[in-house]
């Protein structure tokens, strides 16, 4: 029996509160130690479920804790990758939130120091922990679908009225494309294991900040169509459309909040074949992997290259896109 990993959070922030801290609580093989946080009062919903949490009052105090062996990182994005190497230098391991950079070449930087000092460093991609992605990449190898021609996709919600938010603002790198559109881009590349080989986009604007992105790819063999917005209705879902049949994915990035993450494999004759995943938190699964990384030494699944080609496309879209 290994001992858990001990955990530390930088910031108090609402995701961190709602679902990466009780993820770090439940996972098996981890235990939530430290929240760093200059206001007190920040970390009473944390230690409501976790009593024993020791609170620093700074994000240097934490890292300078030997007992602290891993990081999560749910800062603003414009400070992931300062603080990514900070917490690497003091010898910790780091997963971060997405997106972990602001562009693909700051990725550069990470995967040589994640290299030179040995430790894990991963963004929090958790989607490909989750076994409905791991079947949908199976089908689609399979080829239960037949040839893959085209897939589309979608994530949406509104934050309109919240205009303090951070992903509302250009200066904290904020907008849709970096917060949400690395689940549509992301969970193609993993589904299919394929690079896009050619990319554009269309994207409305409000107060420098892009609120609805259309973005257009042609991998090799297939074709490709997703949006993603933050001025619109909540909704989510991936189809994997081949030549014998369809993949769906019902609520394919936030799975028990969206709704019960279901697979349709939809066959000839309009069968329809669904496999329900009504109880699985990829949150604590993706705790779970890190911390058999660290442990067992077990390749992490989703490494910093495979996030670097995600922001690749991320950058080929603001590069090109056109303005609505």
């Amino acid at each position: 029996m290994h001992k858990p990993v001990q955990w530390g959070i930088l910031g108090a922030s609402k995701f961190a509160r709602q679902q990466m801290g009780p993820a770090i609580h439940a996972a098996d093989g981890a235990r939530l130690a430290g929240l760093a946080t200059s206001d007190p009062a920040n970390a009473e919903p944390f230690m409501r479920y976790c009593p024993d949490l020791y609170v620093f009052d700074n994000y240097d105090a934490l890292l300078t804790d030997p007992e602290i062996e891993a990081v999560y990182i749910p800062l603003p994005n414009h400070l992931h990758v300062e603080w990514s190497l900070k917490a690497l230098d003091a010898g910790k391991h780091v997963l971060c939130e997405k997106p972990m950079t602001m562009r693909a070449v700051e990725f550069d930087t990470l995967i040589a120091k994640r290299d030179q000092t040995g430790l894990l460093a991963a963004e929090a991609y958790m989607i490909v922990h989750h076994p409905q992605w791991q079947l949908t990449r199976k089908l689609i190898a399979d080829g239960a679908i037949g040839k893959l021609v085209h897939i589309t996709g979608a994530f949406s919600y509104d934050n309109r009225a919240d205009t303090g938010n951070i992903r509302n603002r250009a200066e904290t790198g904020g907008g849709g494309l970096r917060d949400i559109g690395v689940y549509v881009i992301g969970g193609a590349r993993f589904a299919t294991g394929q690079e896009p080989v050619s990319v554009s986009g269309a994207i409305r604007w409000e107060n420098d900040v892009d609120v609805f992105t259309e973005i257009r790819a042609q991998f090799p063999g297939f074709t490709y169509s997703t949006y993603v917005s933050t001025r619109m209705h909540p909704h989510q879902e991936m189809v994997f459309h081949g030549e014998t049949g369809v993949i769906r994915l019902t609520a394919p990035f936030n799975a028990r909040v969206f709704g019960e993450a279901r697979v349709e494999m939809h066959r000839p004759g309009f069968e329809v074949q669904v496999t329900r995943f009504p109880a699985d938190d990829h949150y604590k699964l993706q705790v779970e992997a890190f911390c058999r990384t660290i442990r067992e030494g077990v390749v992490y699944p989703c490494p910093l290259e495979f996030v670097r080609g995600t922001q690749d496309v991320i950058d080929s879209v603001f590069d090109g896109a056109i303005a609505l």
